[in-house]
């Protein structure tokens, strides 16, 4: 089945993106045609990328350990010896 487009500014848009990666414009077409559909289709990975990114920090460096963060100890840092 075949696409047409019928915009000359998309036609440009694809040309360029054809020229610059050194693509067809078929293949220009499906990759924005991917990269939208994962977004809409899988809003949930990124959060769960995150979720896991956090776990990770959280394993790294539990809250048990080190010195509480608190006006002192920030104020401490722009002392002068």
């Amino acid at each position: 089945m075949a696409l047409y487009v019928k915009d000359p500014e998309v036609d440009r848009m694809a040309e360029r993106l054809s020229r610059i990666g050194g693509i067809s414009k078929t293949e220009v077409v499906r990759r924005a045609l991917r990269r939208q559909l994962e977004q809409v289709e899988e809003p949930g990975d990124l959060v769960k990328r995150i979720e896991a990114f956090v776990s990770d920090l959280q394993a790294r460096a539990p809250r048990e350990r080190g010195e509480p963060i608190d006006k002192a100890w920030i104020d401490s840092l722009y002392e002068r010896d």
